[in-house]
């Protein structure tokens, strides 16, 4: 099955194109993956006095190594507030928490919670499983360290975007298949969720590295899942066929993202399972471009929803 192919300069209004127009046309080619890491890292930022960020390292599963998780805390945090476990993105190949340092301070101080954002272990030096571990390890520590964090365990929410919100996906079906933490909620930011690369939006955009593409997906799914016989549901959620049981979940994506094919698939299989969901496409918009374009109409629509789904399942009497 193919798609047709995405013409992000036709297809997108003056303000994304603007945007576009200032990429370097191989930006995310990954050609060179440790380059791409040091250059997306970016340089250290000047925090919000109200919140307090520490990098604290956890023990991983099954002897894996030690896992830092940073965690972004306003300082006058009330006791058994919510929790926010966060999953970056990057295609399971690049990124860490601190590329999103400011976004996740400001949502600690929006949401009045505890955000701990998981520097898991990038592929291809640590494929599958290393990933995925990190992110239940992550979870299991913020629920066994409640208490101390100041938070309640009762309302923890996993979140991510790309590759973090897969990761994301993952640490739900997980928890719930191995009747781990209790997980409040699933905020799913234009979701990688599916290694097969098989529906028609996952043809969508082949001819440009300045945005996530084809061949850029193609490859990181390689460096993480490619040496299995057979790929986990864990690697891959699209692939489990028991959607019960889940967190309710928010599910947003752009319409010229290659996801968003295995995006509304997963959304609408949960809802037939019975789980709360709600899809929002935006018309328009491409991988990223909600951080990307954030001053754009539909980033600002885009980013509102998002921020008002998490407040109502933080607190749902207000």
């Amino acid at each position: 099955m193919t798609g047709r192919k995405i013409d992000l300069e036709a297809e997108t209004d003056s303000t994304h194109r603007e945007i576009l127009a200032m990429l370097p046309n191989d930006l995310l080619s990954l050609d060179d993956i440790p380059a791409l890491r040091a250059m997306i890292e970016g340089q250290p930022v000047d925090f919000p006095e109200e919140v307090s960020v520490e990098d604290i390292y956890i023990s991983g599963l099954n002897n894996d190594p030690d896992v830092r998780v940073r965690l972004y805390k306003p300082i006058e945090l009330a006791k058994d507030s919510p929790g926010l476990l966060w999953m970056h993105p990057g295609g399971v190949t690049i990124g860490s928490p601190n590329m999103e340092d400011l976004t996740n301070a400001q949502r600690a101080l929006d949401h009045s919670c505890l955000v701990a954002s998981v520097d898991y272990r990038l592929a291809p030096e640590n494929p599958y499983p290393a990933a995925p571990d990190d992110c239940y390890a992550a979870l299991l520590w913020t629920a066994d360290n409640a208490s101390v964090l100041g938070i309640d365990p009762m309302r923890i929410v996993v979140g991510g975007a790309s590759a973090g919100a897969g990761l994301a996906a993952s640490t739900a079906l997980r928890a719930r298949d191995e009747s781990g933490p209790e997980i409040l909620f699933q905020l799913l930011t234009y979701p990688m969720l599916d290694h097969r690369n098989e529906t028609p939006s996952s043809y969508g955009v082949v001819d440009e590295f300045r945005v996530w593409n084809r061949q850029a997906n193609l490859i990181s799914w390689d460096a993480y899942v490619g040496a299995l016989d057979e790929v986990p549901t864990y690697a891959s959620p699209s692939l489990e066929s028991n959607l019960t049981n889940l967190p309710p979940a928010f599910i947003s994506v752009g319409s010229l993202d290659n996801f968003v094919d295995e995006c509304i698939d997963y959304a609408q299989r949960l809802m037939q399972a019975g789980v709360p969901t709600d899809l929002r496409v935006y018309s328009g918009a491409f991988h990223g471009s909600v951080g990307m374009v954030a001053h754009s109409p539909i980033s600002v629509e885009w980013a509102k929803a998002e921020n008002d789904a998490l407040h109502r399942a933080f607190y749902p009497n207000t």
